[in-house]
């Protein structure tokens, strides 16, 4: 899936967003692109379940894409 996350400005915006994405499947690929501020993700959860780890985590996610 891919996720627009506004919120993320450095490095460890980066970390607290893959780390949330992986509280929810620990064996999620996730790429983060800084510069776009997006996020592709892929592992065993919905797109809900993302959006939410994500504004759980303060960083408010808008989903761009299921299979991106």
């Amino acid at each position: 899936m891919l996720l627009n996350v506004e919120n993320m400005s450095c490095q460890h915006c980066v970390n607290s967003v893959t780390r949330a994405l992986q509280s929810l499947d620990a064996t999620a690929r996730v790429s983060v692109d800084l510069a776009s501020k997006q996020v592709h993700a892929q592992g065993n959860f919905s797109a809900e379940a993302a959006v939410a780890a994500l504004k759980d985590a303060d960083y408010p996610a808008t989903l761009l894409d299921i299979d991106g």
